[in-house]
């Protein structure tokens, strides 16, 4: 299959790795990177944060010196702040690409008309679009492309899809990927395939990626193949199982996929993840942040709850070799891996909205623009 141009990007292969906060810092960006090519988002990052000096934000804005392509993915409800943190990122030279966050369905992020929320609000979403690929342009000639992340709607009453891969393409955006559930779905029910190709076909001109239920090189050369998409993003199928990105790399180039690692095989991608992770951010660092990922290597091998409980009490990394010491490293990996639930995997009951948010989708409202660091989606 074909690589992905955006703009003066090329990916080769096809393939996006999801910004996922608390997730896709540069350790876990690096690591994915070691085992295929493609294009390794970093986290989400809050437009007016970045504006207003906020440390901790511009601190989840760095990139390791090895990353070949610095992409951050911003959060933004508003055209001034969206535009300033675009022409502080490019002007400055600190990224190679931005995606614009119109998907997270978060309620502490929707309740404030944000992520998946915004779309509703046509003139509004066009406002962020066009500002942020003026900035761009403006502070790199037209080198820095913007790209846009969005699902399919509030609700299924409330589709919004559409009309936001149009506003998109109208406005110069590069490419544009589509979750391929509403808000409302969060990560429950299987994403709708029908969706992505439908956008395929409205939005000709820019390629559209697919994101939804990846967790194997199969998952991901059928949605190409049956949605006509130009590329696939990838989220939750990859947490804990960074290797699928070298299954990923075989299936493109029409390679048979490798067999599923052993479980020293995994122990042996564990020490690496935590060797960068001291790279990164010291020696002392704290691994509480890391055990999340320990849950997640350990799904569906056969480790028994006395470990898993100790995976998730590390302190040290003494305490993860002592962890690693107990594990069989001849268990094979599980056939069905890539079904272990591995985050969020149920619907919400109602998206949180502000008040009167669907009364008027051409109202121009002004939106809250929380400076914390909020959750992607």
């Amino acid at each position: 299959m074909a690589s992905l141009r955006m703009g003066a990007i090329e990916v080769d292969p096809p393939v996006v790795l999801a910004p996922m906060a608390g997730v896709t810092d540069a350790p876990f960006r690096l690591l994915c990177a070691q085992f295929g090519g493609g294009l390794f988002v970093n986290q989400m990052v809050t437009a007016r944060a970045l504006v207003e000096g906020h440390r901790a934000s511009w601190e989840l804005a760095r990139f390791h010196p090895a990353e070949r392509t610095r992409s951050l993915q911003l959060y933004a409800t508003d055209a001034h702040y969206a535009a300033e943190a675009t022409r502080m990122l490019v002007g400055r030279d600190l990224v190679d690409h931005i995606d614009l966050n119109f998907g997270c369905p978060a309620p502490k992020v929707t309740r404030n008309g944000g992520g998946a929320a915004l779309p509703y609000k046509r003139r509004l979403l066009e406002s962020v679009i066009a500002a942020v690929v003026g900035a761009a342009h403006e502070e790199s000639a037209g080198t820095v492309p913007v790209t846009v992340k969005f699902r399919m709607g509030i609700d299924d009453e409330h589709l919004t899809y559409l009309d936001t891969g149009r506003i998109a393409e109208a406005c110069g955006a590069s490419a544009v990927a589509l979750h391929a559930r509403t808000a409302l779905d969060h990560y429950g029910p299987p994403a709708r395939l029908e969706a992505i190709a439908r956008l395929v076909e409205e939005v000709p001109s820019i390629p559209v990626l697919g994101n939804g239920d990846i967790a194997t090189a199969a998952d991901a050369t059928s949605m190409m193949r049956g949605t006509g998409c130009a590329g696939v993003v990838i989220g939750r199928g990859c947490l804990g199982r960074p290797w699928l990105f070298a299954e990923l790399q075989a299936a493109f180039l029409g390679h048979e996929v490798p067999p599923g690692p052993t479980l020293g095989e995994v122990s042996d991608v564990i020490r690496r993840h935590l060797g960068l992770i001291q790279q990164w951010y010291g020696t002392g660092a704290r691994l509480a942040p890391f055990r999340k990922h320990l849950a997640w290597y350990l799904k569906g091998y056969p480790v028994g709850p006395q470990v898993r409980r100790a995976a998730a009490a590390v302190e040290t990394p003494r305490d993860v070799e002592a962890l690693l010491e107990r594990l069989d490293p001849d268990a094979p990996a599980p056939g069905d891996a890539a079904l272990f639930n591995r985050s969020h995997s149920n619907p919400l009951r109602r998206v949180a909205l502000p008040d009167g948010w669907l009364d008027d989708p051409d109202e121009l409202p002004a939106v809250a623009a929380p400076t914390s660091v909020l959750s992607g989606g």
